[in-house]
C-alpha cells in the first residue's frame, strides 16, 4: 500500500533507546537478587519481603494508571513526557541506592521500614519514568513500521542492560564467600554507578528528544474514565490479553531457571549463563525482526515470535531424557537461545502494536491517551509475572517439592511443566487468539488518514 514512510533520525532512535539499559539493569538485579540479599545479609524474614512485594504489586493498581493520567494531562514548556522523565530522575537513583546499602546501624523494624520504603518507592518511581516514556515512544512517529523500530531498539537497550545485571549479580555471588562487610561494599558501590549511569542516560533522553506540538491533544478524561475508555477500544482488550498470554509464558525464564539448572539439569552454578543465551539473542536478534516485520507485516511476524518462543521452551522437556550433563547444559543453552531470539519479535512488535491502537482510540473519542494506555500495558506486563509465581508455588507445593534435596520425577515434571509446557500452550494460544486482530497495516493507514495524518 502507498504510504510515505518517515524515517526517524537515528539519534533520536538511540535517545530514545539509551535510558532502557539502566531501568532494564536496575529492574533486573532487583528482581534476581534483592531477596537472597535480604534473607542472607539482611537477615530479613523471607515471608516479610514477600509482604512488602505484595503490597507493591498492590500498590502498582493505583500508581500506574495515576502516572498515565498525570503525563496525558501536563502542560509545560518541557512537555508533558519529558517532564515526568526528568522528575523520575532523583527519585530512581535514590531509592535503587536506598535499596542496596541499608545503613549497616539499622535492625529489626526499622530495616524493614527501610526496605519497605525502598523498594515499593523504587518501583513508584520506576513508574513515574515507564510509563512516560513508553507513551513518548508512541508519539515519536506515527509511522507504522518506524515505531517497531523505536520500540526495537528500546527491547535491544533494556535487554542490553539486563546482561549487565546478571554480571553484576555475579560480582554479588562471588562476594558472598568474603563475608557481609564484602556484599555490603559491592552492592553499595554498584547501586552508586547503575544510579549516576541511569540518571545520565535519562538527562540525556530528556534533552535530546522533542516533543510533537501535533500531539499535545491532552486527555480530558478522568483516570477512571480514560482507563474505561482504553478497555472499551476492542483492538486493546484483544491486544492486552495476547500481552498478557506471552508473557505468562516467557516469565519462567527469570523465575524458574535457578530451579531448572539445580533440581533438573543438576548445575544450579550455570543458572547464569542459561539466562545470558536467553538474552543476548534477545538483544541482537532485534534487527532480523524488524526486517522480517517490514516484510510480511507486524501481525504475522509477532505470531510466528510467540510459536517460535512456546516451541522453544517447550523442548525443555527433553532435559528428562538427556542422560549426561553435558547433554542436558546443550540442550537448554540452545534452546534458551531460540527462545531469547524468538522472544525479540514480540518485544518490539507489541509496543508497536499498541501505539497503532492509540490512534484508534483517537479516532473514536478524539483524544490522546498514550500514558494512560501504556498504564494498562503496564500493569499487565506485572500481572503476568505475578500469575507465574502464584502458579509456581502452588504447583511446587502439591508435586512435594522439598528445597535442597534430589527431586523425585513427579517434581521434575511439575518444574519442567512450568517452565516448558506453560510458555509452549501460552505462547501458542496466544498467537492463535492474534490472528482475530484485525488493525493490520491498511487499517492503520485508513485511520492516519481519517484523523489528519495519512
Amino acid at each position: 500500500m502507498a504510504t510515505t514512510e518517515v524515517r526517524t533520525p537515528w539519534a533520536a532512535v538511540f535517545a530514545f533507546g539509551a535510558p532502557a539499559i539502566g531501568v532494564g539493569y536496575m529492574a533486573l538485579l532487583l528482581s534476581l537478587y534483592v531477596m537472597k540479599f535480604a534473607t542472607d545479609v539482611l537477615l530479613i524474614a523471607p515471608a516479610v519481603m514477600g509482604l512488602i512485594f505484595s503490597i507493591s504489586r498492590i500498590w502498582d493498581a493505583v500508581s500506574d494508571p495515576m502516572a498515565g493520567y498525570l503525563s496525558d494531562r501536563t502542560t509545560s514548556k518541557l512537555g508533558r513526557r519529558r517532564s515526568w522523565m526528568f522528575a523520575s530522575i532523583i527519585p530512581v537513583a535514590a531509592t535503587f541506592i536506598m535499596v542496596f546499602s541499608p545503613p549497616a546501624s539499622l535492625t529489626g523494624t526499622a530495616l524493614v521500614a527501610w526496605m519497605a520504603v525502598a523498594i515499593i518507592g523504587f518501583y513508584t518511581a520506576l513508574t513515574i519514568f515507564f510509563v512516560p516514556h513508553m507513551a513518548f515512544g508512541a508519539e515519536i512517529s506515527d509511522d507504522y513500521h518506524e515505531r517497531t523500530r523505536l520500540f526495537g531498539m528500546r527491547h535491544a537497550f533494556y535487554t542490553t542492560g539486563s546482561i549487565l545485571a546478571l554480571i553484576s549479580m555475579q560480582f554479588l555471588i562471588n562476594a558472598e564467600v568474603q563475608g557481609e562487610a564484602e556484599i555490603r561494599a559491592v552492592s553499595e558501590y554498584q547501586s552508586w554507578i547503575a544510579a549516576i549511569i541511569t540518571s545520565a542516560l535519562i538527562l540525556y533522553a530528556v534533552v535530546q528528544l522533542r516533543e510533537r506540538s501535533d500531539y499535545q491533544r491532552s486527555n480530558t478524561s478522568g483516570p477512571f474514565a480514560a482507563m474505561k475508555d482504553v478497555f472499551a477500544n476492542p483492538h486493546a482488550r484483544l491486544l492486552y490479553a495476547v500481552w498478557f498470554i506471552e508473557n505468562v509464558g516467557t516469565s519462567a525464564i527469570g523465575a524458574l531457571t535457578l530451579y531448572v539448572t539445580a533440581y533438573v539439569v543438576g548445575a544450579p552454578q550455570w543458572a547464569p549463563a542459561i539466562i545470558l543465551c536467553y538474552m543476548v539473542p534477545s538483544s541482537l536478534g532485534v534487527p532480523v525482526w524488524l526486517k522480517l516485520s517490514r516484510r510480511f507485516g507486524k501481525l504475522p511476524t509477532w505470531r510466528i515470535s510467540m510459536v517460535g518462543t512456546g516451541i522453544a521452551f517447550g523442548s525443555m522437556f527433553m532435559l528428562l531424557v538427556i542422560d549426561s550433563l553435558e547433554g542436558r547444559l546443550s540442550w537448554i543453552m540452545g534452546a534458551a537461545f531460540i527462545a531469547g531470539f524468538s522472544a525479540a519479535g514480540g518485544g518490539s512488535i507489541g509496543p508497536s502494536v499498541q501505539s497503532d491502537v492509540i490512534d484508534y482510540d483517537e479516532l473514536r473519542t478524539g483524544q490522546r491517551k498514550e500514558g494512560s494506555y501504556y498504564a494498562a500495558w503496564n500493569f499487565v506486563n506485572k500481572s503476568a509475572l505475578g500469575v507465574i509465581l502464584l502458579l509456581m508455588g502452588f504447583v511446587l507445593q502439591f508435586a512435594g517439592f522439598v528445597p535442597n534435596q534430589e527431586q523425585t520425577m513427579e517434581v521434575k515434571i511439575a518444574i519442567l511443566g512450568l517452565y516448558g509446557g506453560a510458555p509452549l500452550f501460552f505462547c501458542t494460544f496466544g498467537a492463535w487468539l492474534f490472528g482475530r486482530f484485525e488493525l493490520d497495516e491498511k487499517a492503520h493507514l485508513e485511520i492516519r488518514t481519517a484523523i489528519g495524518r495519512g
